[in-house]
């Protein structure tokens, strides 16, 4: 498939209420995750992993940080009409920002037009995996289906929380129904015990992509909804097809990690996130060569451990001074210092942060540029870590980018 036959949508657009305060001043797919990168990182590097290099990003909320990152970083030869857009919302269909996703697309189609690709895809930019989504383009292609949504499975005890897809009985890659959050959802024919549960990732034949968003746009009932409103058109209409996540293989995959996705949309999960990284055999390895994951890579020397400092079952960025402490199961980003005596468990410490003498510090996440002053002690007491200025979230300790926390 010629990388000019398709056009790749990614909505980066989320406020991200429920990962506050991390996005107090970020959207959401800006928020940095696993020391060195930034949430967007994983669907921009699937697509240009897969070929598909004709990308716009539609923006929103808070979008400075990650309008500077893509246009730092994410540059790509124009030579051959490759390119990583940011594209904020200008109200070009009136005077209102977007209303919803399905509404994102709709005032942008002038992109569409624009690129003029046979095939539109349509990614979410803030959930960790890795994809071949040419695998999946050529799944929609040969379907002769006009959308396709990518399916992941999932026990049906974690299903109701979800968006559900039930397979045609006669056609398993076509989809019966999509159910929002059903509370008996329906189990899968070869796997009773498990459902597949949309990833929120999109592909769509243009022609009938257009037609459709044109008539939700003029809907007066509809919320204008990727998940809500356009997929279920399209199932309604007999024109949907589901792509198991399953059937996906990505070169250099472990067997522990094939197959992995996170959405990473609660402080719970993204600190969890986090902890499937550091393990000696980890749940998502970023160490697979065959498929990078790419970002910006700061210009800091390689990280220093002295005065009998160590990490175990960590990430440790460049930049990163550990003198005389321990860190275990733990994620430090670039120029991250721990002083002497100090202690973290299971803590994500955000960049240029400073950590003093004899902290101990356990189950938080800590912003960049924080201070740290010596003897503080978070993440054992939420009522004390609360007063020191902290918040908690899902049980997680999050200390806001620039604090300066005292015992």
């Amino acid at each position: 498939m010629a990388n000019s036959q398709v056009l790749s949508i990614v909505l980066a657009g989320g406020e991200g209420k429920r990962l506050m305060p991390l996005t107090a001043d970020r959207a959401k797919p800006a928020v940095p995750f696993g020391g060195t990168y930034r949430l967007i990182d994983f669907v921009l590097s699937n697509l240009i992993n897969s070929g598909l290099r004709r990308i716009a990003v539609l923006t929103q909320y808070k979008s400075h940080s990650l309008d500077r990152h893509i246009s730092m970083f994410w540059q790509l030869t124009q030579m051959f009409g490759e390119y990583v857009a940011s594209v904020p919302a200008q109200q070009r269909r009136g005077p209102h920002w977007y209303q919803g996703s399905a509404d994102a697309i709709f005032q942008s189609l002038n992109l569409v037009t624009d690129a003029n690709p046979d095939y539109v895809v349509v990614f979410g930019a803030d959930n960790i995996y890795r994809m071949d989504i040419s695998q999946m383009l050529a799944a929609h292609i040969a379907s002769g289906a006009a959308a396709t949504v990518a399916g992941i499975r999932v026990p049906r005890s974690a299903a109701s929380s979800l968006g559900v897809i039930e397979p045609d009985p006669a056609d398993a890659h076509r989809i019966k129904a999509f159910l929002e959050k059903p509370s008996d959802p329906p189990g899968l024919a070869d796997s009773p015990d498990e459902c597949l549960a949309s990833m929120g990732n999109y592909i769509f034949t243009r022609k009938a992509f257009e037609e459709l968003l044109h008539r939700d746009a003029a809907s007066v009932t509809s919320k204008h909804d990727m998940g809500g409103d356009i997929i279920p058109a399209f199932v309604d209409a007999g024109e949907a097809a589901v792509y198991d996540f399953r059937d996906n293989n990505v070169p250099g995959a472990t067997e522990r990690d094939r197959n992995y996705w996170r959405d990473v949309g609660t402080m719970a999960a993204f600190h969890e996130a986090h902890m499937d990284l550091v393990s000696v055999v980890p749940e998502f390895n970023l160490y697979n060569s065959s498929w990078p994951i790419f970002t910006q890579q700061v210009q800091l020397p390689g990280a220093k451990f002295t005065i009998g400092g160590n990490a175990e079952d960590s990430i440790v960025a460049a930049g990163c001074i550990v003198s005389g402490a321990e860190v275990d199961r733990s994620v430090l980003s670039p120029g991250v210092r721990v002083e002497p005596r100090s202690r973290l468990d299971r803590t994500v410490v955000f960049e240029n942060t400073f950590i003093g003498l004899g902290c101990n510090i356990a189950n938080t996440i800590i912003d960049k540029y924080s201070h740290i002053a010596d003897g503080t002690q978070l993440g054992f007491d939420p009522e004390y870590d609360k007063s020191r200025g902290c918040c908690v979230v899902d049980g997680i300790t999050v200390v806001p980018k620039g604090s300066h926390i005292a015992p």
